[in-house]
């Protein structure tokens, strides 16, 4: 479809795909928390808040100390929510707000990638109680996402315990390349950050999409290509174009609480401000 995509024998293979602004429209995390709220998770003045923050990762509209107390807020409201309550809320929203915002040029990509034998593996700074789902409705094979602590209880207790953000996806894509036999001289990776950049020079063909300035620069310089995806489309409404793999999404790295990854998002997006950049 995109002409982006070469078949390739053994060894294996994978294309490892961001998921905000690459594979979806939108901030994963940040686009449940009417949800949340409605859930009784958040409050009225939390669902404000997400929704500035899903401004500012789509506008790039905060300085850097805006978006640090934005996270530091976030990173504190999570804690004492039910792990199995967030998961129930996701589940239950997930085709309605996910579903519509996913790009039909990510899903070709997806599909052609999993036609030519290569597994699709979803690397995202969101949880995995949001990243898993949408990677089995994606038909993802693997998932890397952010985890946090979970207390005897069941329950958040505020602390993060692994953070996928920049050099950290790259040193997952090279755990998985070491445990699955993919050979990353022959794997894809797609990103729109330029945090993303230690994951896409781990592999020998990244792609740019959607790219923020900073990897645009970066792209040019390299001889990325860029993509541009502008057409998010329900998956329904694509079968049976799109199929989906028999077996669920393997997790790479789970157990993660939803707003702790929001956190990151602010946290990602801050770093980024505070070089003097923004999104596009």
């Amino acid at each position: 479809m995109l002409g982006v995509v070469e078949n390739h024998s053994l060894p294996r293979t994978a294309a490892f795909f961001d998921l905000d602004k690459t594979v979806i429209a939108k901030s994963s995390t940040l686009t449940f928390s009417k949800s949340f709220y409605q859930g009784g998770l958040i409050n009225r003045r939390a669902v404000l808040r997400t929704a500035y923050s899903q401004f500012v990762f789509l506008a790039g509209g905060a300085d850097h100390d805006q978006m640090e107390r934005m996270r530091q807020y976030l990173s504190a409201l999570c804690k004492g929510w039910n792990v199995n309550q967030v998961k129930e809320i996701v589940a239950e929203t997930l085709h309605d707000l996910i579903d519509p915002i996913i790009y039909d040029e990510a899903a070709s990509l997806i599909e052609e990638h999993h036609a030519a034998g290569r597994d699709v593996v979803i690397v995202s700074t969101s949880g995995a109680e949001v990243v898993e789902p949408i990677g089995e409705l994606l038909g993802a094979d693997r998932v890397v996402a952010t985890r946090m602590v979970v207390g005897d209880d069941g329950c958040y207790t505020g602390e993060i315990e692994y953070y996928a953000y920049g050099p950290t996806k790259a040193e997952a894509i090279k755990g998985l390349a070491q445990s699955e036999g993919y050979d990353l001289s022959r794997c894809y990776a797609y990103s729109d950050s330029v945090t993303d950049i230690p994951m896409l020079q781990s592999v020998g063909h990244p792609y740019a999409v959607n790219p923020d300035r900073a990897l645009r620069r970066e792209a040019a310089s390299r001889d990325w290509p860029i993509l541009v995806f502008d057409r998010p489309v329900r998956l329904k409404q694509r079968i049976p174009a799109f199929t989906m793999p028999a077996r669920p999404a393997l997790v790479a790295a789970a157990a993660v609480g939803a707003a702790v990854a929001t956190a990151g998002l602010v946290w990602y997006a801050s770093r980024r401000r505070g070089a003097n950049f923004a999104r596009i």
